[in-house]
C-alpha cells in the first residue's frame, strides 16, 4: 500500500507546523513526525482511521485521529491519499 498526500494535505500540514514553530519549535517537530508516523500506519491497517459518515462512500473515506490533528484520507486499492490535516480547533469546513 502507498501513500499519497494531496496538495491540500502538503499545504495544511506545513500551516500546521509553521504555527507551532513560531512558538515552539520543539513542539512543532514533533507534531510532524507524529503525524507522519501515524499515516505510515495506515499501510498497514488502512481501515484504523473512522468512517466519515457524510461522505459519498463512508467505508473508503477515514479520518484518523493524532493527539489534537485529524487527517482525513482516501482509501483504495493500491494507494492511500492523504486529503487534508487540520488540528481539532480549526473548522474543516473553513479549510
Amino acid at each position: 500500500m502507498k501513500i499519497r498526500y494531496s496538495p491540500e494535505a502538503v499545504t495544511d500540514l506545513q500551516r500546521v507546523v509553521d504555527f507551532v514553530e513560531k512558538k515552539n519549535p520543539y513542539a512543532a517537530r514533533r507534531i510532524a513526525i507524529d503525524i507522519q508516523e501515524g499515516v505510515e500506519r495506515l499501510k498497514r491497517f488502512p481501515e484504523i482511521g473512522l468512517s466519515v459518515m457524510s461522505s459519498p462512500d463512508p467505508s473508503l473515506i477515514r479520518d484518523l485521529f493524532i493527539k489534537d490533528y485529524t487527517i482525513r484520507y482516501l482509501i483504495t486499492e493500491e494507494v492511500i491519499y492523504i486529503l487534508r490535516i487540520w488540528h481539532d480547533k480549526e473548522n474543516e469546513r473553513n479549510l
